[in-house]
C-alpha cells in the first residue's frame, strides 16, 4: 500500500476544501467534489477545523459554490474559449470539476496559498497561477488581456473578509481595468451577524448591505446586473425549513446570508 505524503495545512484554508470533501460523501451532497476528496486525504485534519463543523455552515458554503458553478458553466457554454480569472482561489477546485478542455484558466492567491495548489493539485498547460488577491491588485497589470477573449472573474466568499472600503476599491479596480467582462462575486448581506444567520450557518464577515447587488451596482452605474442569487433558491431540501420561514419575509431573502451576485460590464 503507497504511503501517503501529508501536510499541516492553515485551517482557514483547509475548511472550505473539506467542507466541500464531505459534501462530496452526502447522499443527497449538493457537488461531487473529487479532488478536495483526494487533497483531504493527504494532509492533518487541525483540531481548530474539525472542530469547527457545522452542517449548516457546510451546507451554506457548498450552496454558494453550487451557484457559482452554475454560472461559471453558463458562461463557458457561451464562450468555450473563454478566460477565467480565480481571484482569492485558496484551495478552489473548480477549474477540475467544470474545465471544458478549452479554456484559459487563472488562479490568484498568495504566494504561500499557491504553494499550496501545486503541493495538492495536478498542473495543467492552460491553468496558470499568478500571485495577487483582492487587496493586492498589482496582478492587473500582468494579466494577459484581449479584446476579443470573453472574461468571467470569479470571486468565490475571498471577498467575505473584506471591509466595505476594501470591496468598494476592487469592484471599481475591476471596471476601470476591463472594457469587457462578467463579474461572479458573493457579498455578505447586512443581517449575517444575528443569531438567525447563525444557525443558517453563516460566520463572521467584514461587510453586509441591505440590498448586495444594488450596492455593486451603485458603485458601477454602468455595470449589468445579470442576476443575483440567494442560497434560499436553491431547491435542496435541506434548505426547505428555512425556505418555508423566509417565505413569510421575502424581503430578508438577500439579508440573512452571502449571496452570488452576477455582473456584466
Amino acid at each position: 500500500m503507497t504511503k501517503i505524503k501529508r501536510y499541516t495545512i492553515p485551517s482557514d484554508l483547509l475548511q472550505p476544501l473539506w467542507y466541500r470533501s464531505r459534501e462530496s460523501l452526502a447522499d443527497d451532497g449538493l457537488i461531487y467534489d473529487p479532488v478536495a476528496a483526494v487533497a483531504c486525504r493527504q494532509c492533518y485534519l487541525e483540531p481548530d477545523c474539525v472542530g469547527q463543523q457545522v452542517p449548516q455552515r457546510q451546507l451554506l458554503h457548498a450552496t454558494l459554490t453550487l451557484q457559482c458553478d452554475k454560472q461559471v458553466k453558463d458562461f463557458l457554454t457561451r464562450y468555450p474559449y473563454g478566460q477565467v480569472v480565480n481571484v482569492g482561489a485558496g484551495l478552489d477546485t473548480r477549474f477540475y470539476r467544470l474545465d471544458n478542455g478549452r479554456c484559459r484558466w487563472f488562479e490568484l492567491d498568495t504566494d504561500e496559498n499557491l504553494l499550496w495548489r501545486e503541493k495538492l493539485f495536478h498542473r495543467s498547460d492552460r491553468y496558470m497561477l499568478k500571485t495577487g488577491s483582492v487587496t493586492d491588485l498589482s496582478w492587473l497589470k500582468r494579466l494577459p488581456k484581449s479584446a476579443q477573449t470573453p472574461i468571467l472573474l470569479i470571486c468565490d466568499q475571498a471577498l467575505l473578509a473584506c471591509n466595505s472600503a476594501q470591496l468598494a476599491t476592487f469592484i471599481q479596480r475591476m471596471g476601470c481595468s476591463f472594457s469587457h467582462m462578467e463579474m461572479c462575486i458573493v457579498v455578505a448581506g447586512d443581517l449575517c451577524h444575528v443569531p438567525i444567520a447563525k444557525k443558517m450557518g453563516c460566520d463572521e464577515y467584514h461587510h453586509g448591505y441591505r440590498d448586495p447587488a444594488q450596492q455593486m451596482i451603485n458603485w458601477l452605474p454602468w455595470a449589468e446586473l445579470i442576476d443575483c442569487f440567494s442560497p434560499f433558491d436553491n431547491p435542496c431540501p435541506r434548505w426547505r425549513t428555512w425556505q418555508r420561514w423566509i417565505a413569510k419575509m421575502p424581503s430578508m431573502k438577500y439579508r440573512l446570508t452571502p449571496v452570488v451576485v452576477h455582473l456584466k460590464l
